[in-house]
């Protein structure tokens, strides 16, 4: 178990005034059975003319705010205290064939799979497609465990994308992330939810942090002091598992969530529409540290 500070500033800056903007943040970290946000602050400045609070569709906590006077700048900065609890997980070799998981997925009717199912489909950000399904069968051959094959997948895509910031925006479609061979943990979350989705299986993206400091004797994951991107499958018999390509890890304590959609159009951080305002910046700060005990 953790408990983490995490530090989250993100800053616009317009060459003119903009006279008006609104937006939407998914900044307040989720609560669930391994996850407990403590505290969570968020302040913007200018101070909004109107803001309201609410889950969203998946439950995360969605703040819809409008600043509506001129201002030069906006800056939004989040304080939150989150404890992190391990995440088990089954014994690979233990879980079903995967083959025989897709099946449970369609034909169970617990609740559980039942509203897996919408994570079956493509979405705005993420296709279905026979490439996909094609690069992700060399980790899925008839019969392997499941959780095997969603580890393997996990590890290759680590080995044979190149984490380079400078490659891709975050509008660069998945066919062209896998001719590329390169990206950021954005897009190796859509890639990998794409290969998931292109065999039947449910798959879900989540937005999240990772701690910025790794602990004692361990190595710094790549996508510390950004935000970060992984994907969580569905396991007929178990649950949610996580899964982070960047890092080829199953999350534990080390990762904090924000929130889960179909992909990052449905949970990014900060999303606005701004009139005037001419030529903006924009300047993201991310620092997630252990907590004093």
């Amino acid at each position: 178990m953790g408990t983490y500070r995490v530090e989250h500033v993100t800053e616009y800056r317009y060459s003119s005034a903009a006279s008006s903007s609104l937006n939407h943040a998914h900044l307040t970290p989720r609560n669930g059975p391994y996850q407990v946000c403590l505290t969570s602050r968020l302040k913007i400045e200018p101070t909004p003319s109107v803001s309201t609070i609410r889950p969203d569709y998946y439950d995360n906590t969605v703040m819809f705010f409008s600043v509506q006077e001129p201002h030069p700048s906006l800056r939004i900065s989040v304080s939150s205290l989150v404890e992190v609890s391990r995440r088990p997980f089954p014994p690979p070799p233990s879980t079903a064939p995967w083959e025989r998981a897709r099946r449970l997925l369609m034909m169970e009717a617990s609740p559980g799979s039942m509203a897996a199912r919408q994570f079956v489909f493509e979405s705005e950000m993420v296709p279905v497609r026979p490439d996909l399904a094609a690069y992700a069968s060399r980790s899925f051959p008839p019969g392997r465990p499941i959780l095997e094959a969603i580890i393997d997948l996990t590890e290759r895509i680590r080995a044979e994308f190149a984490y380079d910031p400078r490659a891709t925006s975050i509008s660069t479609p998945v066919a062209e992330v896998l001719a590329l061979r390169r990206g950021v943990c954005q897009d190796f979350a859509h890639l990998m939810i794409g290969c998931l989705r292109s065999l039947g299986l449910a798959a879900r993206y989540v937005s999240g942090y990772v701690l910025t400091r790794p602990p004692p004797g361990g190595r710094r994951l790549v996508g510390a002091d950004a935000s970060h991107a992984w994907v969580s499958v569905w396991v007929p018999g178990f649950g949610w598992i996580d899964a982070d390509p960047t890092n080829a890890v199953l999350p534990s304590t080390e990762h904090i969530t924000l929130a889960w959609g179909r992909d990052y159009a449905d949970v990014s951080p900060l999303r606005g529409i701004v009139l005037g305002g001419g030529v903006q910046s924009l300047t993201v700060s991310v620092d997630v540290t252990p907590a004093p005990g």
